[in-house]
Formats: C-alpha cells, sequence, structure tokens
C-alpha cells in the first residue's frame, strides 16, 4: 500500500511557530540577569499592593502610646507621628501606586492608539493637526503639564489618574503614529486592501498588532513614570489626600520628623526608587528581547 503524506494543519503550524517564537524570546531574555532583576522587582511590587494590606494591618488604626517608634519586633518599619504603623502604610501605599500608574497609562492606551493610528493611516490634514497638538503638549514637562492639570481639577486620586493620563496621551500618539507609518506600505498591507479589507480591519488586524511590541515596551515606562507622578502631587496637596496612605503623602509627614525619626523618608523613598528601576529594568530587557538589534 502506497504511503499516505499528510501535511500538517496550517494552525497547527502557525500555533507551534508562535511556541518557538516565544521560548527564543524567553531564552533571550533568562539570559540578561538586570532583566530577570527588573522581574523580581516588578512581581514583589505586585505581590506587596495585591495582598499587603490585607496581610499588615489596618493603615489608618492610630496608637498614641507607640508615636514615631522606631522600626522594632511589633513595627517592622517603625510607626508614624500618629503611631501608624509603617509597612501598614507602605503596603497600602503601594496599591495606590499600582492603581495610578495602570489606570493613568490604560487611560492613555485607550485614546492614544486609536488616535495614532488614525493619524498614521490617513495622514495629510488629520495627521498635521494631530501632530502639532502633540508636540504642544510635548512641549511642557510631563510633571509640569500634570500638576498643572491635577491643580485645576482638585486633589483626589482619580483626578491624579486622570491627569497623569492626559499628560502620557502625546507619546503614546507618537508611538502608535511611528509604527502605522513603518508598516502602512508592507505588502501584507497592500495585500489586505486588495482583497477588500475595510480600514477598520487593516487598522486593527495587520496594522495594530505589529505596535503592540513597541507599545508593551512604552507601557513599563508609563507606569513607573506614573508611580513617580503620583508621588510628586500627593507630596504637593494636588494627589492622594490624608489619612489615605500614599508614598507621596507619607514622604510630606516625613519632612517634618527627619530629625527625630529619619526611617519615616527612607521607607517611602525606598519604594519610589526601586519600583522605578524595577519597571526600567524590565522594560529594558524586554525591548532587547522584542528588537535584538537594540541592544546591539
Amino acid at each position: 500500500m502506497a504511503d499516505v503524506l499528510t501535511t500538517p494543519a496550517p494552525t497547527a503550524v502557525a500555533a507551534t511557530g508562535r511556541s518557538d517564537r516565544w521560548r527564543r524570546m524567553w531564552r533571550r531574555f533568562y539570559r540578561k540577569p538586570m532583566s530577570l532583576t527588573g522581574l523580581v522587582l516588578v512581581v514583589l511590587f505586585l505581590l506587596l499592593a495585591l495582598l499587603g494590606p490585607a496581610l499588615f494591618g489596618d493603615p489608618t488604626a492610630v496608637h498614641f502610646d507607640d508615636v514615631l517608634g522606631a522600626p522594632s519586633g511589633a513595627h517592622l518599619l517603625g510607626t508614624d507621628d500618629l503611631g501608624r504603623d509603617q509597612l501598614a502604610r507602605i503596603a497600602s501605599g503601594a496599591r495606590v501606586s499600582l492603581q495610578a500608574g495602570v489606570l493613568s497609562t490604560a487611560l492613555a492606551m485607550v485614546i492614544g492608539i486609536p488616535v495614532g493610528l488614525v493619524a498614521g493611516f490617513y495622514r495629510r490634514y488629520l495627521d498635521s493637526v494631530v501632530m502639532r497638538t502633540v508636540d504642544v503638549v510635548l512641549s511642557f514637562p510631563f510633571l509640569v503639564f500634570a500638576v498643572g492639570l491635577a491643580a485645576i481639577l482638585g486633589p483626589s486620586l482619580r483626578n491624579v489618574v486622570f491627569a497623569l493620563g492626559v499628560a502620557q496621551i502625546p507619546a503614546i500618539v507618537r508611538i502608535t503614529r511611528g509604527e502605522v507609518l513603518s508598516v502602512r506600505e508592507q505588502d501584507f498591507v497592500a495585500g489586505a486592501i486588495a482583497d477588500g479589507a475595510n480600514d477598520a480591519t487593516i487598522l486593527f488586524r495587520y496594522v495594530l498588532p505589529n505596535a503592540a511590541n513597541a507599545l508593551i515596551v512604552q507601557a513599563t515606562v508609563a507606569i513607573p513614570a506614573a508611580i513617580i507622578g503620583e508621588a510628586t502631587l500627593s507630596f504637593l496637596g494636588l494627589g492622594v489626600q490624608p489619612p489615605t496612605p500614599s508614598w507621596g503623602v507619607m514622604l510630606t509627614t516625613a519632612q517634618q520628623f527627619l530629625s527625630q525619626a529619619p526611617w519615616l523618608a527612607v521607607w517611602p523613598g525606598v519604594m519610589i526608587a526601586v519600583t522605578t528601576l524595577g519597571f526600567n529594568l524590565l522594560g529594558d530587557g524586554l525591548r532587547d528581547v522584542i528588537d535584538p538589534r537594540s541592544a546591539r
């Protein structure tokens, strides 16, 4: 009997190709110690933000018999001027930072990606108007723009998220537009147009996936920028308000007691620095994995 030759289904071949690609990317990432360090720091931050408030108690509980207490077995990071446990406040502050970072970045992505797609795909007058607007906004430093907007809106976490998200939209628009311009003349886009695909299908099925890698890397830049922004706004009194724990609010309190209890400033400052470092190292690693040429 003659042998029957079988050809693997296209879906199976595609799935195998994707699996091999992810394995290669992970191997490249795994070989970079600094990238792994960033991943570990980010995971620890997420665990602290998600589980810490439940593990370390009420961050607003006051203990007037233990005011400005030094780190001890009862309070591992000490207590503040109202006897509140610093570890509990650090953990709850991490959740506030996570909310500010993720939600503001999501807001910037939801608005910035469609605007960048449309501007880069249709070009001409629409592209000119969008990019001139982006250039004007980007002429202001990120934090200056966010501070001005937060001052207008008033102090609250919701307004902080909105201000930081709006301040990051121009960067998302510019990155998305740049990716669209780099792929809009590619053969697969021309083929989709020849097949009669409508503009929405071309943008979201063919163009956007090619911009996804750059946007993922940008998210690892935007989130720590928003965390620093939230801490800055809260430190200035334009963000989260007491008694809600925030690393920025904790630094505001700490500056009044630097000579008596210097540890009050140490812990929130260290957390901001370490969290930002973790996201930046992770972002660098992802960029090198996604585009190996960037590491050369």
